[in-house]
């Protein structure tokens, strides 16, 4: 019997399975929660009627999602590199439209994603755009199985010209961030979360698990904050929204703040941070 694709309805995650799978690996894991009333699947040819929608919202920088939502409600980013185009984490489910679109502007020359909450259909983007580089942290290919990751990556991977993966650690132990060194936009992962009103930021947090509202302990945080330190930055993207301005000097504010004390989960409103 052939592997088919299958997407929790409860939040979007995709494994090839010969029937329908028995559980969610996702949301039996403590970042997630379990759906109230048991496990049911999704189909691509459950999705036919589904919209592709795409935006610019930076130069060379476009957001690919589909409406309705497919599970959590991921943004798949296309970045403009002198190498071609990238693709970072992935959008919840790609319509005929959006892979035609797509395919026009030359396919994707290599493809990532922070961590299993931001992966949505890279399976679809493997299949049909046959990217030569598939790069995830090594430390979460248990969370793969839906595609086959053709470069497993350390603490730092040059994925293409002027775009850097770093190993962050924190939400998850491969956890990582991409950094666009000539736009200066830190692609965070769930390293961070944005809290907007509108399109203006206005909160930022950091988290173990948002919904059971777990934080990073302190270890981690000084790891992320390590990083951060090093990266210069004015924006940055979540797999499910793009902020700007969010800066460096906030984000290592936040974690500051989390160092001097019990830290939490909940947003610190960016008033307080600078």
């Amino acid at each position: 019997m052939p592997l088919r694709p299958y997407s929790c309805a409860n939040c979007g995650h995709w494994q090839r399975w010969f029937a329908e799978p028995p559980f969610c690996p996702v949301c039996t894991d403590v970042r997630n929660a379990l759906p109230d009333d048991g496990w049911k699947w999704i189909t691509p040819d459950d999705l036919a009627d589904r919209q592709a929608r795409w935006t610019q919202v930076a130069p060379g920088v476009c957001g690919y999602w589909v409406e309705p939502q497919v599970g959590l409600g991921t943004t798949g980013w296309v970045i403009e590199t002198d190498g071609g185009l990238v693709g970072w984490e992935g959008a919840g489910f790609y319509p005929p439209a959006a892979l035609d679109e797509l395919r026009r502007r030359g396919g994707l020359v290599a493809l990532g994603a922070s961590h299993v909450h931001g992966y949505g259909a890279l399976w679809q983007l493997q299949d049909e755009l046959a990217p030569p580089v598939v790069a995830i942290g090594v430390d979460d290919l248990q969370w793969t199985k839906a595609f086959r990751v053709t470069w497993p990556t350390d603490d730092r991977h040059e994925l293409a010209p002027g775009l850097v993966m770093h190993r962050s650690g924190g939400h998850f132990p491969g956890h990582t961030v991409l950094h666009d060194e000539r736009r200066g936009i830190l692609f965070v992962g769930d390293l961070l979360k944005v809290d907007l009103e509108g399109e203006t930021p206005v909160g930022l947090s950091c988290h173990k698990a948002y919904h059971a509202q777990i934080p990073l302990s302190h270890a981690e945080i000084r790891q992320a904050r390590a990083l951060v330190e090093r990266l210069e930055f004015d924006a940055v993207a979540t797999p499910f929204e793009f902020a700007a301005p969010g800066s460096t000097k906030q984000v290592m504010a936040l974690f500051d703040r989390q160092l001097a004390g019990q830290p939490i989960a909940g947003p610190v409103p960016l008033a307080e941070l600078g």
